[in-house]
């Protein structure tokens, strides 16, 4: 159950603005992201939330792991975004692959701003 948490808030992104709204382009990019840094997919669900206007007002998605998960929340309006990046390193240890990938997506976001917190879960019988 031991595993590496990786949490950001992206602030002031500097990526084009529609890719806050895009959630096919957001999936595609991080089911790729994930692949790419050694993670396995088992599944993915992002979700377009639309504003009162009926326009598209952020996107909610999660990549599902085999190692645990990827989550990423955009705030358009205020040109930010939530990450959230959990592997377990049960069977080895996935810390390098979950840095890889935070950094990967932290760059496509471009932020100005970065919050990020980093927890060592899980560690039993210590």
């Amino acid at each position: 159950m031991n595993g590496l948490h990786l949490i950001a808030d992206l602030h002031d992104c500097r990526c084009t603005p529609g890719f806050l709204l895009d959630a096919q382009a957001l999936e595609t990019f991080c089911v790729d992201a994930c692949q790419i840094h050694g993670l396995t997919v088992v599944g993915r669900l992002f979700h377009t939330f639309q504003d009162a206007g009926g326009q598209p007002a952020g996107v909610t998605g999660t990549v599902v792991l085999a190692e645990s998960h990827l989550a990423v929340h955009t705030w358009p309006e205020i040109a930010s975004v939530t990450l959230d990046i959990y592997v377990c390193n049960f069977s080895g240890n996935n810390s390098e692959r979950a840095h890889a990938l935070f950094d990967a997506v932290v760059t496509r976001f471009s932020p100005a701003h970065l919050e990020k917190q980093e927890v060592e879960r899980g560690h039993l019988g210590n």
